[in-house]
């Protein structure tokens, strides 16, 4: 598409050059004689005219060069010219101003009909192209009508989303905040001493448990613990008992010795 828009562009070029020349000859009254066609009044507007169509004309052909300024120039010069072809249809075919003979007739509108034709496709052909352009460099390919709309309406469609999702998010930032959880502190109990952790019952009048109600040690404010008697070992009786004999008597034994002996002390002899 973009080497068929240069070609156009080659022609507004060559066109423009064409009509530059012609009016920039302005003073030169043979040649517009021989060519039928009426002389700018006054001169300096025509020559001045010329070289501002020469000027186009060079912008035109530089632009069919660089790809950077094809599509824009393409759609100025196409708009020149079209709007161009309508003022010579309007004046010089439907006003007949000025009058030209049937040849000049013919001549200008042949030349209306092809500036309107070159400087409409130029302007179609340079819209066609500027957005593919625009499609290459955002990556998405369009190059239908249909292709055109669904891209419209996904962009329309991203936009309402992204709207959406503000004022969500607007919503979230005007709520408030969850309360943070409340770290417990541990509970230290007062630790009582054993004179404050018990009471005296005032029917034995001793210390007792406030909550069992049971004896407790007034000092110590802990139960005191029942004397258990020690198991009896197996023939431990037996034992006990045949020792408790023997000395028995050895001590009688004793006594019979020291009674026998003649150094021995005797009983007073009563009567």
């Amino acid at each position: 598409m973009k080497p068929l828009l240069r070609a156009v562009l080659i022609i507004d070029a060559l066109l423009l050059l064409a009509f530059g020349l012609l009016f920039l000859l302005t003073p030169w009254k043979s040649l517009y004689d021989a060519l039928q066609l009426v002389q700018t009044d006054p001169v300096l507007v025509g020559q001045g005219f010329g070289i501002a169509l020469i000027g186009l004309a060079w912008l035109a052909l530089h632009a069919s060069l660089d790809g950077a300024l094809t599509a824009t120039v393409a759609k100025v010069v196409g708009h020149v010219n079209w709007l161009t072809a309508v003022l010579m249809l309007v004046w010089v075919v439907g006003l007949r101003t000025p009058s030209l003979t049937g040849f000049g007739q013919l001549i200008a509108l042949v030349v209306a009909l092809l500036l309107l034709i070159i400087g409409l496709g130029g302007v179609r052909l340079a819209g066609t192209v500027k957005l593919r352009d625009r499609a290459r460099l955002a990556g998405t390919p369009v190059s239908t009508r249909a292709d055109k709309a669904a891209a419209r309406q996904a962009a329309k469609d991203a936009k309402q989303q992204a709207r959406r999702e503000a004022k969500a998010q607007a919503a979230l930032g005007r709520a408030p905040a969850p309360a943070a959880y409340a770290v417990a502190e541990p509970v230290i109990e007062p630790t009582l001493s054993p004179r404050q952790a018990t009471v005296i019952d005032p029917a034995t009048g001793h210390a007792v448990d406030p909550v069992t109600g049971r004896p407790v040690d007034p000092v110590s404010g802990r139960r005191p613990e029942p004397e258990v008697a020690a198991a009896p070992v197996p023939g431990q009786p037996e034992a006990d008992a045949k020792a408790d004999a023997a000395v028995r008597d050895a001590r009688e034994e004793a006594r019979r010795e020291a009674a026998g002996s003649p150094g021995a002390p005797r009983p007073p002899f009563h009567g």
